[in-house]
C-alpha cells in the first residue's frame, strides 16, 4: 500500500469533507489521520490515506479533480515505530502578541523537543483588555528530556503564559 498526504484548501462550502471522502473511498483509498479547519471563510485540510500501487493514478486524477479545491499530494513514508516516543499535550494560554507562536516553537526546538500538532487562536477577553492566545500542542521529548525542562523553559518566555499538561 501507498501512503499519501494531501494537502487541499479551497472556498469551504456544505458536504465538501463528504465529497472528499467520497472520492477517496470510491478510488479504493483508506482515509488514515486527518486535521481540517475552517479559516477565515476557507476549509484547509491535510489528510493521510493509503491505495493500493495499481489505483495510485486513479486517485490521484480524481482528487485534483475536485472543483474549487487546490490539492497537492505528497507520498508519505511507511515507517515502523520500535518505540513510541514520549509526549506531551500542553495546553498553552497567555496574552496574545505577534510572535508568539515563533516563541514558543523557538523554545520547544531550543531543547531539541518537535512540534507535532498544534492548534491555536485567539479570542477577546474584554475583562483583560488584551486579546488571548490560546494552543493546544503535542510535543514529542527526545530520549531522556524530563518534561518539566519543556514546561520551565516555555513557562520563562513570559510571566503571563501558562502551560498545562493535559493527561492522556
Amino acid at each position: 500500500m501507498k501512503q499519501l498526504i494531501l494537502t487541499l484548501i479551497g472556498k469551504d462550502q456544505p458536504g465538501l469533507v463528504e465529497k472528499i471522502s467520497s472520492t477517496i473511498l470510491s478510488h479504493h483509498g483508506n482515509w488514515l489521520t486527518s486535521n481540517l479547519s475552517h479559516l477565515a471563510g476557507h476549509f484547509a485540510g491535510i489528510i493521510q490515506i493509503e491505495v493500493a500501487e495499481e489505483h495510485l493514478q486513479e486517485i490521484q486524477d480524481a482528487l485534483h479533480a475536485l472543483p474549487g479545491l487546490d490539492v497537492k499530494i505528497e507520498s508519505g513514508e511507511n515507517v515502523q515505530v520500535q518505540d513510541e516516543p514520549d509526549t506531551l499535550n500542553l495546553i498553552i494560554t497567555g496574552n496574545d502578541r505577534p510572535g508568539i507562536v515563533q516563541e514558543l516553537a523557538s523554545v520547544i526546538r531550543h531543547k531539541g523537543a518537535n512540534i507535532t500538532h498544534l492548534t491555536s487562536k485567539q479570542r477577546s477577553a474584554p475583562n483583560w483588555g488584551l486579546p488571548i492566545f490560546s494552543a493546544f500542542a503535542t510535543v514529542t521529548l527526545p530520549a531522556g528530556m524530563v518534561k518539566e525542562n519543556v514546561i520551565d523553559a516555555l513557562e520563562s518566555i513570559t510571566s503571563d503564559l501558562i502551560v498545562d499538561i493535559e493527561e492522556s
